[in-house]
C-alpha cells in the first residue's frame, strides 16, 4: 500500500511529527462536528503509529541496490 519502511522515515522526530499531525487532526475534525472526518484520520494516524512504531524496518538502499 506505502512504503513507510523508506529510509526518508528513518528520524525518530519526523515519525513522531507525522502521528502527532494526525491525531491533532482528529481533534479539530471531532472537535467542528465532522465525524466522518474524524474516523479517516483517526484510522490514518493509528496505521501510522502501528507502522512507524511496531513493525518500522527501514531498508537500506545500498543492500537493495545489491539485491536487484
Amino acid at each position: 500500500m506505502f512504503k513507510m519502511n523508506d529510509p526518508f522515515f528513518r528520524p525518530l522526530w519526523l515519525r513522531v511529527l507525522l502521528v502527532a499531525i494526525c491525531v491533532f487532526w482528529t481533534v479539530v475534525e471531532l472537535w467542528t462536528g465532522s465525524p466522518g472526518w474524524a474516523v479517516m484520520f483517526g484510522g490514518l494516524g493509528a496505521y501510522a503509529a502501528y507502522s512507524f512504531f511496531i513493525v518500522f524496518n527501514p531498508t537500506d538502499p545500498e543492500k537493495d541496490a545489491d539485491d536487484a
